[in-house]
Parts: structure tokens; C-alpha cells; sequence
């Protein structure tokens, strides 16, 4: 699994970053969360990922 650093866009002198996890496909099909909208919990330096509420 990877945390990846890209470039979103660059406005005058200010760049702009997003980040991408990047997960395995076999860890996501045994998480049955394909398809569906995430949230992000972080807590003492761990982020955890949900399946976010309708």
C-alpha cells in the first residue's frame, strides 16, 4: 500500500497537492467497500476508512 503526492493544479506561484492511497485490488473486494463513497477517521496517527452514510 502507498501514499502518493501529486499535483493538483498551480495558481501564480502556489502549487497545489492531492494525495492518493493507493490499496491492493484483493484488499478491496475482501472489504466490499467498490463502489461506494468513503470517509476518513484520523486518530493518534492512524486514518481509517468507512463506508460514509447516506
Amino acid at each position: 500500500m502507498r501514499i502518493q503526492k501529486q499535483l493538483s493544479k498551480k495558481r501564480l506561484n502556489k502549487m497545489y497537492y492531492k494525495y492518493v492511497v493507493v490499496i491492493p485490488p484483493m484488499q478491496i473486494k475482501e472489504s466490499n467497500l467498490e463502489g461506494y463513497e468513503l470517509e476518513a477517521e484520523v486518530k493518534n496517527g492512524e486514518i481509517k476508512l468507512k463506508r460514509k452514510e447516506k
